[in-house]
């Protein structure tokens, strides 16, 4: 039972990540650009997880694991500026299917980090999130032609990778600090890391007061307040090639999302390829198969 409120905690906050990238897109209607509400969004997640932050008990850190828990939030900081450039340079479905990959690389990861072979589930798995990927984004309709833009087709991949490093070291760094804690540092880091990409001047010039608070406000609730402490509390407790597949849950909740909030319509191949993705999701924890282990099996 324990592990699957574990798994739970992780799903719930990859679908609040995946649920944010609504209000980016009312923001960028309003007239907002996407830098300021990468900023934004740090600024504003930092702000509220300084209140559990101060209210709920606190360790003693050495320098190495507040480096080690800054380091998460680079990643995850990283993994917006990057994917926010692939959106740029490509269509927003292909750079989706690009940022996806980070459900084999994340397994892949894992593979590596045992030195032993996935499990055929977890290949099974990955491989029905990467079909029900395509057709979730509409690519079957759209064509792919990467290679006429290196700088898009990188920059995907590296938010792909980014993400993947973020959900297998969140799982390995600071497993004894606390939750509140361990979510708080790694969201300062996130937020000097946004800060070196996007100019602060949006906190000043008026932009921020004049409207893009309340987007703000939003997407640094849904996506680093409740995903990073989400994480903080399933990862360490779950395998992380799992950990992985359940965070491919964030391209459906984006899409629900999208329907329910932009009014976005949904083709019936989107939303058969969420059904695909779904049953991705599921495959691992089917019985004699793909079992969540604990991680102290993993632990170095």
């Amino acid at each position: 039972m324990n592990q699957l409120r574990y798994s739970l905690f992780i799903l719930a906050g990859a679908c609040s990540y995946g649920f944010q990238a609504s209000v980016v897109k009312l923001a960028t209607n309003a007239g907002y650009q996407a830098g300021q509400m990468t900023g934004s969004q740090y600024v504003f997640g930092l702000l509220l997880m300084l209140i559990p932050f101060i209210i709920t008990k606190r360790s003693r850190l050495q320098f190495k694991q507040i480096a080690s828990l800054l380091g998460l939030g680079v990643l995850l900081s990283l993994t917006g500026v990057f994917y926010a450039t692939s959106i740029q340079e490509l269509s927003a479905s292909i750079a989706i299917v690009l940022l996806f990959q980070f459900t084999w690389m994340g397994i892949l990861i894992e593979s590596i980090y045992l030195r032993a072979f996935p499990s055929a589930v977890k290949i099974v798995s990955a491989v029905v999130l990467w079909a029900g990927t395509f057709l979730a984004a509409g690519i079957s309709s759209e064509g792919i032609n990467l290679l006429s833009d290196p700088k898009g087709l990188i920059s995907g991949l590296l938010a792909a990778l980014m993400f993947a490093l973020f959900i297998f070291f969140s799982g390995k760094t600071g497993t004894e600090v606390p939750a509140i804690q361990k979510s708080f540092i790694i969201s300062l880091g996130g937020l000097l890391t946004a800060l070196l990409f996007v100019s602060p001047a949006f906190i000043v010039d008026g932009t921020m007061t004049g409207g893009l608070w309340k987007y703000g406000l939003l997407v640094g609730l849904l996506g680093v307040l409740v995903p990073v402490i989400l994480f903080a509390l399933g990862t360490p407790h779950v395998d992380s090639g799992v950990a992985t597949i359940l965070g491919a849950a964030e391209l459906p909740a984006a899409m629900i999302g999208a329907m329910l909030v932009v009014g976005e319509h949904l083709t019936a191949e989107q939303v058969s390829g969420i059904m695909i993705i779904l049953i991705g999701i599921a495959i691992p924890q089917w019985p004699r198969g793909g079992r969540i282990k604990p991680k102290h099996l993993y632990s170095s």
